[in-house]
């Protein structure tokens, strides 16, 4: 019968690459890890690793066996959640990916209230752009991520809006647009424009609502690409440019520090989303979270938590 505790160290082992490093991350000595993998070849009939002196690669055995052994682990896990759970409480870990803004401003919060109701849950948030967020959800690294944009395209993978996020253009303190009320889209054009990355969830939306009045990002004054919008946010206040920023990093960061500025027929909001997914199996820790960050409560949190920053 297979061991599931076997399965494991061949899963670390096949992501590391290397016994000691795996050893490391289970703490167990090196020669333990490799007497589990040597059981699991003597098992199989086949060996898992191709060892070259210091390198070592799967064989097409071991590439074979990752997603299967990763299913057989999940289930195990699952399983005994769930037969601790018949104690009357949710227990487990579950692993979160978000994109930058959510991730930094909104995510804690919740996570705070989720803790609360669910003290024995142990809670693992990493914070990326959005597409590498919604690929370790595909790959199952992680169990639900926040994104700023739903991807309806994967079968597997079920969103459910959670909540808009306006983007504001912001500019200096000193800047002509700053003692104005509104300006026309075509005025865009003159400005020295501080920008997201390509992928990011407010480059996204942006991109979008330019495009309803016949604007292209490429048509913008670019000085600056950057890898987030606090970022952006302080190199406005700077006076290095004018640039699109999230309302709640706008709230936290720089309100009175840099001036909002209304474009003429230009509405931008983010779209944020939950997203889960339904072809494996689902721990008890997971639904907890799922279902909580679907509910009333975690919504009516939000939606207070973001009309505070726009009275902000």
């Amino acid at each position: 019968m297979l061991d599931t505790h076997q399965l494991n160290v061949f899963l670390i082992a096949s992501e590391t690459l290397n016994f000691t490093q795996a050893a490391r991350l289970l703490h167990m000595s090196q020669p333990s890890v490799s007497q589990h993998i040597q059981s699991l070849e003597q098992s199989f009939g086949q060996p898992l690793f191709v060892r070259s002196g210091r390198h070592m690669e799967l064989t097409d055995a071991g590439r074979t066996l990752v997603p299967l052994a990763r299913d057989m682990v999940e289930r195990s896990v699952s399983i005994e959640e769930t037969m601790k759970s018949l104690e009357g409480e949710v227990h487990g870990q579950l692993a979160v990916g978000c994109s930058t803004t959510p991730g930094k401003f909104i995510l804690p919060q919740l996570l705070a209230s989720f803790h609360r109701h669910y003290p024995l849950v142990r809670v693992a948030c990493t914070v990326m752009n959005q597409p590498q967020a919604f690929d370790l959800l595909c790959d199952g690294e992680v169990n639900v991520a926040l994104v700023s944009e739903p991807y309806m395209t994967n079968p597997n993978i079920e969103t459910r809006p959670f909540a808009k996020d306006p983007v504001l253009l912001i500019v200096p303190l000193n800047h002509p647009w700053a003692q104005r009320e509104e300006i026309e889209p075509e005025e865009l054009l003159s400005a020295q424009f501080i920008i997201r990355e390509d992928g990011s969830g407010t480059e996204t939306a942006v991109r979008e609502a330019l495009a309803t009045v016949n604007i292209g990002v490429d048509d913008l004054n670019v000085l600056l690409i950057l890898g987030s919008s606090e970022a952006i946010a302080l190199s406005v206040k700077e006076g290095i440019g004018v640039g699109f920023v999230s309302q709640i990093v706008y709230s936290k960061l720089v309100a009175g520090q840099v001036a909002p500025v209304k474009v003429r027929g230009l509405d931008i909001s983010r779209e944020i989303h939950v997203a889960a997914q339904t072809r494996k199996a689902t721990t008890l820790a997971q639904k907890a979270f799922w279902s909580f960050i679907s509910g009333e409560a975690a919504q009516r949190q939000l939606s207070e938590e973001i009309s505070l920053m726009e009275t902000a």
